[in-house]
């Protein structure tokens, strides 16, 4: 069985955005988790929670937070899991504030961003982690990739049919 995967939210209002890293790591097989913390609100529960999350069998942890997004940052300072950060669209900057907040992390305390309200991508890269360990999510992922490569093909397909008929 993989190791479970994390996803956290700075608020409850973010839950939209990460409901597709949810669906996907489901769709996976892979046991997750979702709770909210913030890095302001609740830095003491936060990093508690880090600081505990390998010993009770998380593998990667998913952060999500808007505006400073400091959630990533703090987890991954407490931890040595690796932790993907999905800065979370806002009203004011349409998330370049949390983009770089998320990304521009000091030297020894990565957080591994993906793009703006990007949680289907935060979940496939959680599980390309995981599945380094684990044959059964690898053989997934690569059956992801051909039907990919099928879907794309098929597209174009169709394209030459239209451009055909003009």
């Amino acid at each position: 069985m993989s190791k479970k995967v994390a996803v956290i939210m700075g608020s409850d209002s973010d839950f939209p955005v990460v409901s597709p890293a949810i669906k996907r790591l489901k769709n996976f097989g892979i046991p997750v988790e979702v709770r909210v913390m913030s890095a302001h609100r609740t830095p003491d529960a936060a990093a508690e929670f880090s600081k505990n999350a390998k010993a009770e069998g998380f593998g990667v942890i998913i952060a999500a937070a808007g505006k400073a997004a400091h959630l990533g940052g703090v987890l991954a300072a407490h931890t040595t899991l690796p932790v993907i950060g999905i800065p979370v669209k806002s009203s004011t900057l349409d998330g370049l504030d949390a983009l770089l907040a998320t990304v521009q992390m000091p030297a020894g305390i990565p957080v591994a961003t993906v793009a703006i309200d990007g949680a289907d991508n935060a979940a496939i890269l959680a599980a390309q982690m995981l599945a380094l360990a684990d044959e059964n999510l690898a053989a997934q992922l690569q059956q992801m990739k051909v039907d990919m490569e099928k879907g794309v093909a098929a597209k174009n397909e169709a394209l030459q049919a239209k451009v055909a008929e003009l």
